[in-house]
């Protein structure tokens, strides 16, 4: 009897807890804010500041490594920030934050990180707190956008690789339940390219993490992601090289891929609604008499070739797929522009061959045994039984760029192949918990010629279900409507002003122009 009022006891003060919360949250936000700090007792964990910020206000970033690029954020909504440092071995340590907002909507969100860097995306965690997710990020476990942090310190690798953003999951629904007394409802994810690896490893790993996962143009098969970019720069040289192909010379390639491709899906209009039905022949840019930015020399076309064509062991066996045709234009200015790929150059020198002075120009199979054989960190992430989280109830929305130059989307659909077969699973049954979209004209997460503006991130062209990704997915986690289509938006950049609209097709099924109205006409396309 004894034991049983003490559990009651304990119940009653939990609940006078979270009603104690719940006032304050209504009354003085402000107030219950700035006292936070005083409230949190979590084991590894050091909070430094509990700040509120009014909607309209700068919030300081100066305290960041100045290599992330920003040094303030301004903040779309009301919000208490929390800044804090967590212990994640006794060799490492992330730096972490949550932006809880005022109108709270009993969601709970982790944004994810991009390239091999650490830093935080501050704005993706003001876009999801302005749209009532208590959102949480943090640094992937060092500072700056480089790798050389990973240099003899396997315990770094582990927290780029899963542990910071697994470990900020955790802290995070514990501080959610603690500010605002009471549990999240549900728990989502939003990234993209690492962001976009980081939301399939949880899915993978830690199935229990998240109801919903967003997840652009993800860097799964990471190892070999970072050789096929780092060969690029073994197959073009340097600038000014005879096998290199300078960025007025691509825009030529692009042309031409236009002329031979655009119009196989049913409209001429710039963008390739499947690139995989181009089979691309570079021979017509071939001129006698020397290259010039309108041809290219027989040297420079067989550059073209092999960049746009599949990455293979000297077992013939596949190691990363083609850069899909209609991205060459911004695969010039990152991949091939004379100059080793930095995220590959830090990935081996740092983390794989912990050696500070390594020649990215020397890469060659034997580096691409090696990193496949240690998986630094279990980095990887291209694991095709993906059942706990579908057992779990969790949704994925993988979505991935038809023109992105830096990770190719052929990848993505390498993946699916590969969950279809460890599953034993047709499309239609996938479409439970898990489907794929491909973004025509969309680049590297976001931007390029096409509909690209989906709403998964800041400059959503809305935020209803219906023309944002995100709460598309929130639609199917909470109300079981999962997304036929993913619309975008095609906008202007500075004004934000939407010329036309276009529905993304489900894979595999793409998009094919049938008439009868113009191509900017949303109804003239179809799903085939």
């Amino acid at each position: 009897m004894a034991s049983l009022l003490s559990l009651l006891t304990v119940r009653v003060c939990i609940a006078l807890l979270a009603l104690t919360h719940a006032v304050v949250a209504q009354g003085d936000f402000a107030t219950q804010c700035s006292s936070f700090i005083n409230q949190v007792d979590i084991e590894n964990v050091t909070v430094y500041t509990t700040q509120y910020v009014g909607a309209g206000s700068t919030v300081n970033l100066s305290g960041g490594d100045s290599s992330c690029g920003q040094s303030s954020q301004v903040a779309s909504a009301n919000l208490c920030r929390i800044t804090m440092e967590v212990a994640t071995s006794p060799n490492s340590r992330i730096s972490l934050e949550a932006w809880f907002p005022q109108n709270y909507t009993d969601r709970f969100l982790s944004t994810g990180n991009g390239g091999i860097g650490g830093c935080i995306q501050y704005t993706d965690m003001d876009y999801t707190s302005s749209l009532g997710f208590a959102t949480v990020g943090a640094n992937n476990g060092h500072n700056g956008t480089g790798g050389a942090a990973f240099l003899n310190h396997p315990d770094v690798i582990i927290d780029f690789a899963w542990r910071s953003l697994h470990t900020g999951v955790v802290i995070g629904k514990q501080l959610t339940e603690l500010f605002y007394g009471a549990p999240h409802t549900a728990s989502y994810y939003l990234g993209c390219s690492t962001g976009g690896r980081q939301g399939w490893k949880m899915a993978q790993d830690f199935p229990d993490d998240f109801d919903g996962v967003v997840a652009g143009a993800p860097a799964i098969a990471w190892n070999s992601l970072q050789y096929w970019s780092g060969n690029f720069y073994t197959v073009t040289g340097a600038s000014g090289s005879p096998t290199f192909v300078s960025t007025s010379q691509w825009q030529t390639v692009h042309q031409e891929v236009l002329n031979q491709c655009d119009a196989l899906d049913g409209a001429t209009d710039s963008i390739l609604e499947n690139p995989d039905l181009c089979d691309f022949d570079v021979t017509p840019l071939i001129c006698s008499g020397g290259s010039t930015a309108n041809c290219l020399t027989a040297t420079q076309a067989e550059t073209v070739r092999t960049l746009l064509s599949p990455l293979y062991d000297e077992n013939g066996e596949l190691i990363y797929p083609r850069m899909q045709p209609g991205a060459e234009v911004l695969a010039s200015y990152v991949m091939w522009n004379g100059q080793p790929f930095a995220f590959s150059t830090d990935w081996f020198r740092y983390a794989v061959l912990n050696d500070s002075s390594w020649n990215p120009a020397t890469l060659d199979l034997a580096d691409y045994a090696t990193v496949m054989a240690q998986n630094p960190g279990g980095i990887e992430t291209f694991n095709g039984d993906i059942s706990a989280f579908a057992s779990a109830g969790g949704k994925m929305l993988h979505y991935h760029g038809l023109a992105d130059g830096l990770i190719s989307s052929d990848n993505s659909k390498r993946y699916y192949a590969l969950v279809q077969e460890t599953m034993g699973m047709e499309p239609a049954e996938l479409d439970d918990f898990y489907r794929f979209f491909g973004i025509s004209g969309m680049g590297h997460c976001s931007g390029g010629d096409g509909a690209a503006n989906i709403g998964n991130g800041a400059g959503a062209a809305g935020t209803s279900p219906d023309e944002n990704v995100l709460m598309s997915m929130v639609r199917w986690v909470e109300e079981g409507v999962a997304p036929e289509v993913v619309r975008g938006a095609k906008s202007d950049m500075y004004s934000g002003q939407v010329s036309y609209w276009r529905a993304h097709c489900k894979w595999p099924l793409t998009n094919t122009y049938v008439g009868p109205g113009a191509v900017e006409d949303e109804s003239a396309w179809e799903c085939t």
